[in-house]
């Protein structure tokens, strides 16, 4: 029989456990990010249609939830970011300015991944360390892609890693500061700034 062997309405089980797994995961972005819901599991379930035994089903609670949508926000930047880079042709000043401005366009598309990232996360002990191994990642990267797209010039490689952690430290706080109203500025603006400021860094 079909329910024997877990296939229901030709999706398998590990389908259907998968396709909870996703829903769970974008009800969690949007009870995170928002100010005037207490981020819970009951609330995530609840946004997600789900009960907890499904819940239970693909994490362990609650920080490992909100620790799988950082990871996920944090490689949509990652492979959104290059792939825009690829596009751009080999001059390195429109790499960058590709690179960052698809980073940008991705936080006007949904502002809720910026803000749960970069901002919600801050707040719950258990998910501030993983912000930071993110942001090193994202920062090691940067130093690795800048000296592929501009040379070294005489740079150390630890040099470059020193200019990424200063580079993304800031690109933080920018959108920190944008996200939450303090910093008014267009969208053309912060790239116009974050690109000069990644330039500047390795030149």
């Amino acid at each position: 029989m079909a329910v024997q062997s877990g296939v229901y309405r030709g999706v398998s089980a590990v389908e259907r456990a998968a396709a909870r797994r996703v829903r769970l995961v974008d009800a969690a972005l949007a009870v995170w990010a928002d100010p005037d819901t207490r981020t819970t599991m009951t609330a995530v379930c609840a946004e997600a249609g789900l009960s907890e035994r499904y819940f239970y089903e693909s994490f362990s609670g609650l920080d490992a939830l909100l620790e799988a949508v950082m990871n996920e926000i944090a490689a949509e930047i990652e492979e959104t970011s290059r792939h825009a880079a690829e596009q751009a042709g080999e001059e390195p000043e429109a790499r960058v300015r590709a690179s960052i401005g698809a980073f940008v366009g991705l936080l006007i598309e949904d502002p809720r991944k910026g803000r749960v990232a970069i901002v919600e996360s801050v707040a719950v002990p258990k998910l501030r360390q993983r912000r930071t191994d993110l942001l090193r990642h994202l920062a090691h990267q940067a130093a690795i892609e800048t000296r592929e797209w501009l040379g070294s010039s005489g740079r150390s490689e630890n040099e470059d890693e020193t200019a990424g952690l200063l580079f993304i430290g800031g690109m933080a706080e920018l959108v920190t500061a944008w996200l939450d109203g303090t910093l008014t500025a267009t969208a053309d603006e912060i790239v116009d700034a974050a690109s000069r400021a990644l330039l500047g860094l390795y030149r």
